[in-house]
């Protein structure tokens, strides 16, 4: 008959058999965490597309003014008159309650061409547009509602801004628009993209790239024409205000770059990394637009970004950022003909796709597609690893700079293991006494595989007895005695390891198969004695 347990013993083998599942002994799993990581470093921060603005920065400060900078990169367009004088920014969007404020009294229009004066202070209101015109009661108003600034600007939320605000409600949710003059919506911007004490040429010219671009892009018709983030261009309103940066638009005041008598689409980011990307190269779905070229960059290398790295990655992490089926395996970039990762085939597991080096950027959040891969791997062989018996562990490392070293986690600390790199590959043989960590370092990389050492473990049984060796002797420990029923194990019996390694334990016993489990300790991975067969009782 197979025995009744104990409750305090009933939970002492439901921790065996735990550490045996996270061992993966019992499914024969191999235990190594290691396995491949990719190693991204790179250049530049942004799209890369159009100007730097760390490179505008140093050509400023090499001498250059800001028609020079906007001419090398976009190179074919011309300064010329903004064909627009006023903007409207949308502040929120789908929002359930806003507040509109002043210092000093205002008025509101509603859409029936009602005007309110309104007395200093905050409004709260929601889509349905319920408005306290008498400080007491709420209206409906009918929308859109325009609230106009008499001497003091009106603030949205809390932050002021120029212009008038103009909310829309459906009932159901509210957009708040900023209608104000572009140079107005300028002041906003320019410090909000480029630090305010910058060099005065590039801070000009990112006024003009600014202006420039906002109204190429701007949506025609509808209720507003930027967004206020940067969807658009990042937009701050006056809290953001600087009088160096204010200066730099004041002194370009109307001027746009124009391409063939229109508006140029200037686009602008952080940093380059030495050279700037073609529009087609960077988002192959882009038609070629032929003042948005790629073209050198030297004074880039002022941006703290220029140069960025290492990013690491698990095959596995990877693999489920890039929704690619199953763990990474390898990622092959195919570079375009601005020096960035056009697109990469990805190698996983269970099969393999090929992604734009745009779309591997977003989302893994790379700082840009100037990257180059490197690929580090430490693997064991399955185990876990016997006492007494060898592993052996594989290792790759590819596209990384540096001399790979391989060190094994000793209680003093790291001690190296000699390797001989052959074609980006090697191996070597441990013979581990206990569980052990191996890292695997190329300059500033690191990756640590864990080996999980299990004890030797043997049974034998006797009348009505089970009695076997534990291999190192852990003195003490608990041995789960089992009998395999169907696919599964029911404990039968228990014993602790003696300090010369034995154990023995009164079973009784009936045919069928045996093992037993000692439990992890010391240092060591649960270990499983190989099936016993009992033929008879």
């Amino acid at each position: 008959m197979i025995r009744r347990v104990s409750l305090p013993m009933l939970s002492r083998l439901a921790a065996l058999v735990s550490a045996l599942s996270l061992a993966g002994v019992a499914a024969g799993a191999a235990t190594a965490d290691g396995g491949a990581t990719f190693v991204f470093t790179g250049h530049g921060w942004g799209h890369g597309i159009g100007m730097s603005q760390y490179g505008a920065l140093g050509y400023a400060q090499h001498g250059s003014s800001y028609p020079d900078i906007l001419a090398h990169y976009y190179p074919g367009t011309q300064l010329g008159a903004a064909p627009a004088s006023r903007i409207r920014v949308l502040l929120a969007e789908t929002k359930k309650l806003v507040t509109v404020s002043s210092q000093l009294p205002f008025r509101v229009r509603d859409s029936a061409g009602v005007t309110h004066e309104l007395a200093a202070g905050d409004y709260a209101f929601g889509p349905g547009l319920r408005v306290r015109l008498d400080g007491v009661t709420r209206t409906q108003l009918p929308s859109p509602l325009v609230f106009s600034p008499r001497g003091s600007a009106l603030e949205l939320n809390g932050k002021p801004y120029r212009g008038t605000l103009t909310a829309f409600g459906d009932g159901k949710l509210l957009d708040v628009v900023n209608t104000l003059g572009l140079e107005g919506y300028l002041y906003g911007v320019v410090p909000s993209e480029m630090p305010y004490f910058w060099n005065s040429e590039a801070l000009k010219a990112q006024a003009i790239a600014a202006r420039s671009y906002a109204l190429a892009t701007r949506h025609w018709g509808g209720r507003y024409d930027v967004f206020g983030d940067t969807r658009s261009q990042a937009y701050g309103g006056l809290a953001v205000e600087r009088p160096a940066s204010n200066g730099a638009v004041d002194s370009t005041k109307g001027t746009v770059l124009l391409y063939s008598g229109q508006v140029a689409t200037t686009y602008f980011y952080s940093t380059s990394g030495g050279q700037t990307a073609a529009i087609q190269d960077e988002w192959p779905r882009a038609k070629p637009v032929p003042y948005l070229v790629s073209v050198p960059d030297p004074y880039d290398t002022l941006s703290p970004y220029h140069t960025w790295g290492p990013v690491t990655f698990t095959g596995a992490k990877m693999g489920a950022l890039l929704k690619a089926p199953g763990a990474v395996l390898d990622l092959a970039p195919t570079p375009n003909p601005s020096g960035r990762v056009g697109s990469a085939t990805v190698t996983a597991t269970k099969g393999s796709l090929v992604l734009d080096g745009a779309a591997i950027r977003k989302a893994l959040g790379l700082r840009s597609t100037w990257f180059s891969i490197g690929v580090m791997s430490l693997v064991p062989s399955p185990g876990p690893v016997i006492y007494g018996a060898q592993v052996q562990l594989t290792g790759t490392v590819r596209g990384l700079q540096g001399q790979p070293v391989l060190a094994q986690k000793l209680p003093t600390g790291w001690q190296p293991v000699p390797i001989a790199l052959a074609a980006g590959t090697f191996t070597v043989t441990a013979a581990p006494t206990q569980t052990t960590d191996y890292r695997l370092s190329v300059g500033a990389a690191n990756l640590v595989v864990r080996v999980p050492v299990a004890p030797e473990v043997t049974l034998q049984d006797a009348p009505a007895m089970l009695s076997g060796i534990v291999k190192p002797a852990t003195a003490g420990e608990a041995v789960d005695l089992q009998l395999q029923d169907g696919a599964a194990w029911t404990s039968v019996g228990s014993a602790t390891v003696a300090p010369d390694g034995s154990f023995s334990a009164s079973v009784p016993l009936q045919p069928g198969s045996y093992r037993a489990v000692v439990a992890a300790g010391n240092g060591l991975a649960a270990g499983v004695s190989p099936v016993l067969l009992v033929q008879s009782a």
